[in-house]
């Protein structure tokens, strides 16, 4: 009669309780998913606002989506089931934009938390393709990349344009005077080289603002790799803030004759692709573009938005997607040459024997 009084007292107690006899570690972690909201429907949209929206076009986002989709679905850490599209669609929707993450993240109905788990989710899977998006050409590639060089600035067996840009950051407090430009801005620099259709083909996104653009080209793959295409008589184009080397031509610093000004002419037409490059690189994609504002993230993560947007504006390239501007006549095609940056010269002799060469042989 006691055990039975007891049983039935502790099964009130339980009942009270726990109304559902549910283990306590199911209900916390229900209590925790947070709440999506799907807001975007890309089926719905007019191919331009896509465009106008993400910079892609729908079949590339989701050629893009497809690629990414196993990497966005991993058990492992998953992002509270948000749909992989919608991930991809949120991150290309920041990088065109340069809104702020909040701004992003209402839009796409998901809470800024959330947004920020997706970002760092969607810049991870794309790193793991940097190498099939971001390619130097190889040596069946240089007929080609030459001649459509050449029909710049009629400089031959050119196969690219280097320089650097300034992409602006929040600095760490440690290191903030390590991150000032010659501008008196915090940024990173980024070295680029490019083709003649203004697709990226090289890439270095790792030095802080105050280094020097030849020092970031010296400590870069480029001597390597140009080096062993030297038997391919071959060269990049770059300012007077590089060194002039076998495999570099830079512009004549003084010139004195009327070849020597022929050939400043010309290269300032080749070299120009470069700048175009960056104006329609920070076009495209606003979070690099000073109006954006500067990113406030650490700098790897810096490192890991420009390596996208590069490998992005590539994609784009090679699936002909327009770039539209909003404000343009007719939802303009084309972008502003970004204004020239180039370095101060550096104390350094230069191998010019390569230049005069070319002066000699093809300017006279």
């Amino acid at each position: 009669m006691l055990w039975a009084l007891t049983c039935g007292l502790l099964d009130s107690v339980l009942h009270v309780v726990l109304p559902r006899h549910r283990p306590l570690g199911l209900a916390r972690r229900r209590r925790n998913l947070p709440v999506y909201r799907p807001l975007v429907d890309l089926s719905t949209m007019e191919e331009r606002h896509v465009i106008l929206t993400y910079r892609l076009n729908r079949a590339t986002i989701q050629e893009l989506c497809a690629q990414l989709e196993p990497d966005l679905m991993s058990p492992i850490r998953q992002p509270t089931g948000i749909p992989p599209l919608v991930q991809v669609l949120s991150v290309l929707h920041f990088l065109a934009s340069g809104s702020f993450q909040t701004t992003v993240a209402i839009s796409s109905g998901m809470s800024q938390t959330m947004f920020s788990k997706v970002l760092s989710r969607v810049l991870s899977a794309l790193m793991k393709y940097m190498r099939s998006y971001i390619i130097f050409p190889e040596v069946g590639d240089l007929p080609t990349v030459k001649g459509d060089f050449y029909a710049l600035g009629h400089i031959p067996n050119i196969i690219g344009a280097i320089d650097g840009t300034h992409v602006a950051l929040v600095p760490p407090k440690d290191d903030e005077q390590v991150y000032r430009n010659r501008k008196n801005y915090h940024s990173m620099n980024v070295q680029v080289v490019c083709l003649a259709d203004q697709y990226i083909s090289h890439l270095n996104a790792k030095f802080p603002g105050s280094v020097h653009d030849a020092y970031i080209m010296r400590n870069s793959s480029i001597p390597y790799v140009m080096e062993l295409l030297q038997r391919h008589r071959v060269w990049l184009i770059g300012d007077s803030g590089y060194p002039n080397l076998p495999w570099l031509l830079t512009p004549v610093r003084n010139p004195r004759t009327r070849a020597e000004e022929r050939y400043n002419e010309a290269h300032g037409r080749t070299r120009r692709v470069i700048e175009r490059t960056f104006g329609l690189l920070k076009a495209r994609f606003r979070c690099l573009h000073m109006t954006g504002g500067s990113l406030m993230y650490s700098p790897r993560k810096v490192c890991h938005i420009i390596v996208a947007c590069c490998m992005l504006h590539n994609l784009a390239l090679r699936r002909q997607v327009p770039f539209l501007q909003e404000d343009g006549p007719d939802g303009g095609v084309g972008a502003a040459v970004e204004p020239a940056e180039s370095e101060e010269e550096e104390d350094e002799e230069d191998d010019t024997d390569n230049r005069d060469r070319v002066i000699l042989q093809y300017f006279q």
